[in-house]
């Protein structure tokens, strides 16, 4: 009967300080995270709106031109919603549209109908194939756009012969208004024009990019001058932004799809928290290390071990691996018997000769038994273990 001392049990589960080993550093990261976020969006809060906002003094907004307005009398004021944009038109208001692709096909529509006769100004900020021929009918873009940024005017509107130069140049633009002014060609499509009203002494003007407009290309070329010309023909100056939470734009017939709903950024964002994961995945990969060994409760027998992994061989039908396990260890045993060092006991050179000088007998069979082949069967693998002990028993005979 076998009697032992009973142990006590010992815990398996993490002490509060390897928890937090281990998670420190990921705590550490997200709380980094949090206060850069919070610190960007303090500081953006402010300063940053958005491109062509005219509240904006980054390189992509357009304060620099409403401030210069302002100076000439002009007032601005920024409209988001298409009932707002539609109220303000008028023969006093040159009504801008910032991002005209934006709006939908009923918006468009509408907002056509509110500025054709209302003796003001439109100005349409790289319009689009769709939006163009909805908001300026008769305007046609191009597929190709301009690969140069500035061009000369090359037409005979008063406004950009004044300014000369500018940047103008992205959508191309042909049109069917035989009184219309097309300026600014890249080869000779214009990426300016203005389209005389068929009544009230209104127009539209469509241009090709939105440069002439942004604060960090406001001082090239002849850039302020044309847009305070285009934008400061009225006393007031009525800047449409077109946003998705206007409620004009949820139409029966314009659905808008998932990605049209997310905020822009939305797949910048999504690519920076992959990485994010990632980076924190290979650190905490490196943080394993080797292994460790650890003490067993129990010590278990040799013939345990080696039943246990004769079992997995069979499971595994590796033959061939127990047969080179069997020959390496009964190499290394016969090598040191004969006078062959061990380190050449795995060269059939040195450790053949060697066996037939003692044995006096087939080197060739010795070679079959030693190095060769693995076995094709069980049986076969039973005849070899005999064999190799039968060999060594030889050797060992007095």
């Amino acid at each position: 009967m076998t009697t032992g001392v009973a142990l006590p049990p010992t815990s398996t589960a993490p002490t509060t300080r390897q928890v937090w080993t281990r998670t420190r550093g990921i705590v550490l990261a997200v709380v980094l995270l949090l206060a850069g976020a919070v610190a960007i969006a303090v500081v953006r809060s402010d300063s940053r709106h958005g491109i062509l906002d005219p509240r904006s003094a980054d390189p992509y907004g357009s304060r620099a031109v409403a401030e210069l307005l302002a100076d000439r009398g002009v007032s601005t004021r920024l409209v988001t919603t298409l009932a707002e944009a539609r109220a303000a038109a008028g023969p006093d208001t040159t009504l801008l549209v910032a991002v005209p692709d934006l709006l939908t096909p009923d918006q468009q529509s509408q907002l056509r109908v509110s500025t054709a006769a209302s003796g003001g100004r439109t100005i349409l900020v790289a319009a689009g194939s769709t939006s163009v021929e909805r908001l300026a009918p008769g305007v046609t873009a191009d597929p190709a756009t301009s690969l140069k940024s500035a061009l000369d005017p090359h037409c005979s509107l008063a406004e950009a012969r004044r300014a000369g130069s500018a940047d103008t140049g992205g959508i191309r633009y042909t049109t069917t208004h035989l009184d219309a002014d097309s300026c600014y060609p890249s080869q000779r499509l214009a990426t300016l024009i203005r389209v005389p009203a068929a009544s009230g002494g209104g127009d539209t003007v469509v241009l090709g990019a939105p440069d002439i407009l942004l604060n960090d290309r406001l001082d090239e070329q002849g850039n302020a001058s044309l847009a305070l010309q285009l934008l400061g023909s009225r006393h007031h100056l009525v800047w449409y932004l077109p946003s998705l939470s206007d409620a004009s734009a949820s139409g029966t017939g314009d659905q808008k799809s998932l990605f049209d709903l997310l905020p822009s950024g939305w797949l910048w964002g999504t690519l920076q928290l992959f990485f994010a994961a990632a980076l924190a995945a290979f650190w905490r990969a490196r943080r394993l290390g080797p292994l460790v060994p650890e003490k067993l409760p129990v010590a278990i027998r040799a013939s345990e071990t080696v039943e246990g992994r004769a079992r997995l061989y069979r499971k595994a039908n590796a033959r061939d691996r127990a047969a080179a396990a069997l020959r390496s260890t009964a190499r290394t045993r016969l090598a040191p018997l004969v006078g062959v060092p061990v380190s050449q006991a795995h060269a059939p050179e040195a450790l053949l000769p060697a066996l037939s000088a003692h044995l006096h007998g087939d080197g060739q069979a010795l070679h079959s038994l030693l190095f060769g082949p693995p076995p094709g069967d069980d049986a076969a693998l039973i005849a070899l273990t005999d064999q190799l002990d039968a060999l060594e028993r030889e050797v060992r005979r007095p």
